[in-house]
């Protein structure tokens, strides 16, 4: 122990605290911030943070929270704390760089660019959403087969495009123990994403039969690829995620073992790939509880414990990516490596801040390779295994994930499993649910979008790129946002699982005004009435602004020493709708008056921040949690934006 100079020890123990005495401390600043009186675990419970599937985030964990499932070791089952005993400390995870661009030409230097800057694993959009298949070879020109894994996705082509992958492996003479990667096979997966059912018998078939070939020929390749991203792109919550992942992966053991594979050969010809999100913790717990339950499903399927660690593969999420402020993707995607990365996920792709936008361009993809290299070459972050491990926040959200990804994956499974289920409707309908829930939290800004519902830039300068056959929602230009709010995507046409962002209706918003900015020079404005000294209103009139803003709205603040003056002022500024700012003891003796001035001179519309009331020519209030969406289209449509 070391010693104080006075002697003091530093290392002197303190007195315990009890949970009661932090809950008396809890009481005391929720008195303070006028919050309704609560005590003991009422004052604990008013802190808690709802997230979905019915869990909950509490303030405080203790080992009282300990949950009593064993976690395992580091690559042993249930294989919570990671797939491999080395975890990423050795080697670190694969840098598995995105590409789509449908450009053989293009796209040939751009994944020669990665491989030079730290990329050593490459995932190929092919087919309709990406490049031919037939241009495979011109894309992997000069690339060392044997040196790099190669992930396909090419939709309902996967047959083709595995067939051009495995000639070019046996024309360059690539040895078959030297061949890594996943050709792709998805054929669930493309059911949810289309809707179209009837291929899939005879996709399975094909699936199954490259597992065959892969099991014999190519011992370093996987043929099929459990895409849970799909459920997580049409607004699926995280147990939603783990639970179709689940039922797919099932469905797809029992098509292989009725091909004629082992159980073990089976489960070894799958890769999961799922959604980092910015939510941390979350993320961290979801590739953890993943592990347990393919492990539990693994273990009742007869596969050996030690062959029945899931492979994963984490994506940034698509739905967290935004069109306005795309700079602040950057923030969100290395959030979501650190997660994925923490969580224990195998490989990992950072989608480029701009693919809201369309085709990334070299920056982006630079940016995107080099969050990976930074976070694992200077922040080390691989050289811990399992670094949330025994928090009790990580392990009792990791054990609730799995326990509501096993309900929900129970329920497909009654259904008739997951080809069922998305038949029926049932996915689709459940999955639906989830999202309207979480676009009235969007609209209310309970959840809000740095840089877009929150802090938005009216005149930001956006990024120019050309269109994506793989964008991120139906179109990915911004000025065709507006007509996304009624219009439906091809998938949702066909029966398909749609694509959502958490921006997009924001973002709608935001496209109106701009339609009206290139069609009069102006965008519509709103005039703030600032009432009394600055003291008295800035705090509104800056809530306001930053509310009107959203919506592409511009607001105008107008200051007078009088309800003429501000009247006069309003009807220079060239706004139809008018927002009173001011703190509430102005409001009483000043609103009324300051209205119905601003009605005399032309206001079609007299909006109050504030407190909800019944004041004499107000139409309407802006609030902390209001349905911002609602406010700013009702106020563009009497504007007469388009």
């Amino acid at each position: 122990m070391t010693a104080h100079p006075q002697g003091l020890p530093l290392a002197a123990e303190f007195p315990d605290a009890s949970r009661e005495q932090w809950q008396q401390l809890v009481e005391g600043v929720l008195r303070k911030s006028g919050a309704a009186d609560a005590s003991g675990e009422q004052a604990e419970a008013a802190l808690r943070t709802t997230l979905q599937d019915g869990l909950h985030a509490r303030p405080l964990y203790t080992a009282e929270d300990d949950t009593g499932a064993d976690p395992g070791l580091p690559g042993f089952p249930p294989f919570v704390r990671g797939g491999r005993v080395q975890g990423s400390v050795i080697d670190g995870w694969e840098i598995r760089q995105p590409h789509a661009d449908p450009d053989p030409k293009r796209a040939n230097e751009a994944v020669l660019a990665d491989l030079e800057n730290g990329v050593n694993s490459l995932w190929l959009t092919l087919g309709q959403a990406g490049l031919p298949v037939t241009g495979l070879p011109d894309l992997l020109r000069g690339v060392y087969l044997e040196l790099v894994s190669v992930v396909l996705d090419a939709g309902a082509e996967f047959p083709s495009a595995a067939e051009q992958l495995l000639a070019l492996y046996a024309e360059r003479g690539i040895a078959s123990g030297d061949a890594r990667g996943n050709l792709g096979a998805d054929p669930l997966g493309l059911l949810a994403r289309t809707g179209r059912a009837q291929d899939t018998a005879r996709l399975l078939a094909d699936a199954a039969a490259l597992a065959l070939r892969c099991d014999r020929e190519l011992p370093g390749v996987r043929a099929l690829t459990v895409d849970a991203t799909v459920y997580h792109d049409a607004g699926a919550s995280a147990g939603q995620e783990l639970g179709c992942a689940l039922a797919t992966g099932v469905a797809y053991l029992r098509e292989l073992t009725a091909a004629g594979l082992s159980e073990q050969a089976a489960a070894g010809q799958l890769e999961f790939r799922w959604a980092a999100t910015a939510d941390q913790f979350l993320t961290i717990a979801k590739l953890r509880a993943a592990r347990r339950l393919w492990a539990r499903v693994c273990q009742v399927s007869g596969v050996p414990a030690a062959q029945s660690a899931q492979r994963q593969h984490a994506v940034t999420s698509a739905v967290m990516m935004t069109e306005r402020d795309p700079w602040v993707n950057i923030l969100r995607t290395t959030l979501a490596t650190m997660a994925a990365g923490v969580g224990g996920a195998d490989a990992v792709s950072v989608l480029p801040f701009d693919a809201a936008l369309g085709l990334p361009d070299a920056f982006a993809r630079r940016i995107a390779r080099n969050t990976q290299s930074v976070l694992l070459e200077e922040s080390h972050l691989g050289r811990v295994i399992d670094p949330a491990g025994g928090s009790w926040y990580v392990e009792q959200l990791t054990d609730e994930l799995a326990h509501a990804g096993w309900a929900w994956f129970q329920e497909v499974e009654r259904a008739g499993g997951q080809r069922a289920a998305l038949g029926s409707g049932l996915v689709r309908e459940r999955i639906a649910q989830t999202w309207a829930q979480r676009e009235d939290d969007l609209a209310h800004r309970r959840e809000p979008v740095t840089g877009v519902s929150e802090f938005p830039n009216l005149g930001e300068r956006l990024p120019v790129r050309e269109p994506s056959p793989s964008a991120l929602s139906p179109s990915a230009s911004p000025s065709s946002s507006a007509s996304r709010e009624q219009a439906s995507s091809p998938e949702q046409e066909r029966g398909g699982l749609p694509r959502v962002r958490r921006s997009q209706q924001f973002e709608a918003l935001r496209a109106r005004s701009d339609a009206r900015l290139a069609a009069t020079g102006e965008r519509p404005k709103v005039f703030l009435a600032a009432i009394g000294p600055a003291a008295a209103h800035t705090a509104r009139s800056s809530f306001a602004a930053n509310l009107f803003q959203a919506g592409g709205i511009q607001p105008v603040l107008g200051e007078g020493a009088d309800a003429a003056a501000l009247a006069e002022a309003f009807a220079a500024s060239g706004a139809a709708v008018a927002c009173l700012c001011s703190s509430d003891r102005l409001y009483a003796e000043q609103a009324e008056g300051v209205a119905a001035a601003l009605g005399a001179a032309g206001a079609q519309r007299v909006l109050l921040a504030g407190k909800p009331g019944e004041l004499p020519g107000v139409d309407g209030y802006v609030f902390t949690g209001c349905d911002a969406v609602a406010v700013l289209r009702s106020t563009l449509d009497l504007i007469g934006a388009v």
